[in-house]
């Protein structure tokens, strides 16, 4: 640990790695799982574009029905008024992506690709506020950089790659996630594992 690290954060970093080493093994078996439905994704992307459509669908017509049911049940919460409008645009959305998914298609791209530039830019500052700490923080730092370049590209095709830039891309982001799992628990499990 560094001298200038402030003692709240060493014992958290040390927690930290202490829980790793203990659950090592579960990180291992959600690694290879993830690498497993990148792999099933990138070979059917258009196929993964069409589930992840209608998944999101269902979550955003699920989530405008219990909103509007939270509302009729205390209809005089400040704002009810707009959360009514945005429980019916959830449910209208959730309706068109689950009865009509390919129609979504270019504004979902859009969107994932936003998702991914967070999610690398994330990864990319993780890593490096973590490489004192974690040997594998090289493959946070990659997971990241390949989240950005996806996106790039993606971007770079759109509109012709909505049909199958969803599925791919979260294929790849689910197989470079496991392997940085696998990776992770690999370099945290304790020197004599169970």
């Amino acid at each position: 640990m560094s001298e200038n690290t402030p003692p709240d954060l060493e014992s958290l970093q040390q927690k930290m790695s202490e829980e790793l080493a203990k659950h090592w093994k579960m990180f291992l078996f959600q690694g290879i799982l993830m690498c497993i439905l990148g792999f099933v994704a990138i070979g059917t992307p258009q196929l993964a574009t069409l589930a992840v459509e209608i998944f999101i669908g269902w979550l955003l017509l699920v989530g405008g029905i219990i909103r509007i049911f939270t509302l009729f049940r205390a209809p005089k919460l400040p704002g009810s008024f707009w959360s009514i409008i945005t429980a019916v645009l959830l449910i209208a959305v959730g309706l068109i992506l689950v009865l009509q998914p390919l129609k979504g298609t270019l504004t979902l791209t859009m969107v994932l690709i936003a998702l991914f530039i967070f999610q690398g830019l994330a990864s990319v500052i993780i890593a490096f506020q973590f490489r004192e700490h974690l040997k594998s923080w090289g493959w946070t730092l990659f997971s990241g950089v390949v989240d950005l370049v996806l996106a790039y590209m993606i971007w770079k095709g759109w509109p012709d790659s909505a049909t199958w830039a969803i599925g791919l891309l979260v294929g790849i982001n689910l197989l470079f996630a496991g392997i940085t799992l696998v990776f992770t628990a690999l370099a945290a499990r304790p020197a004599n594992p169970d």
